[in-house]
């Protein structure tokens, strides 16, 4: 589907220099005099190259329809993903590098949604938040929480996050996988 630059959005699929791309960063930028343009970093898909572009606001671009399949994962190795559809039991490997830091939070049995361009996966979409473990943390000094202070653990993946000083070892703890900010505790 052909649309302006000024309709991009971030984690939109486009086709540029016939090489697939995923929008990672849209800025838009008005210098006053002319037009506007658009500033984005294309991250690539079939080869492991990025770009910074620049389109001015009307250019033509075209967006790809990614379709989202439900899965389950598996594991994971230093490279590759590995997922299972939900109803049919079919398998897909993704590439480590198009889920991103995402990929740290991810545990087995874990729901999500694999990303598919033409019966290809070309990424995956984690759920908002994910629950996990706490399986190291250090004790809280008294006195600590007169301010917003944070310390880090260490969550049962083995990824180190930053969570508020009341966290203790052994709580289930509810974090971002996009960014890995901490977002609350599991009631229990």
């Amino acid at each position: 589907m052909n649309t302006t630059a000024a309709n991009l959005k971030k984690k939109d699929y486009i086709k540029f220099r016939d090489d697939i791309y995923q929008v990672s960063t849209v800025e838009f930028y008005h210098p006053g005099k002319g037009r506007t343009v658009v500033r984005t970093f294309l991250k690539g898909i079939t080869k492991d190259k990025s770009l910074a572009q620049v389109f001015t606001s009307n250019d033509d671009v075209e967006v790809l329809t990614v379709d989202a399949v439900p899965v389950q994962f598996l594991f994971g190795d230093s490279e590759t993903l590995h997922f299972m559809h939900d109803q049919t039991f079919e398998e897909y490997e993704v590439l480590r590098d198009l889920v991103g830091s995402a990929a740290d939070f991810l545990k087995e049995g874990q729901a999500m949604y694999v990303l598919m361009l033409d019966d290809k996966p070309v990424g995956a979409r984690p759920p908002m938040s994910v629950t996990l473990t706490v399986t190291e943390a250090d004790a809280a000094d008294r006195g600590d929480t007169a301010t917003n202070a944070k310390k880090q653990v260490t969550l049962e993946t083995g990824v180190k996050v930053m969570v508020p000083l009341f966290i203790k070892k052994g709580e289930k703890i509810k974090i971002n996988p996009e960014d890995g900010s901490y977002s609350g505790r599991e009631n229990s």
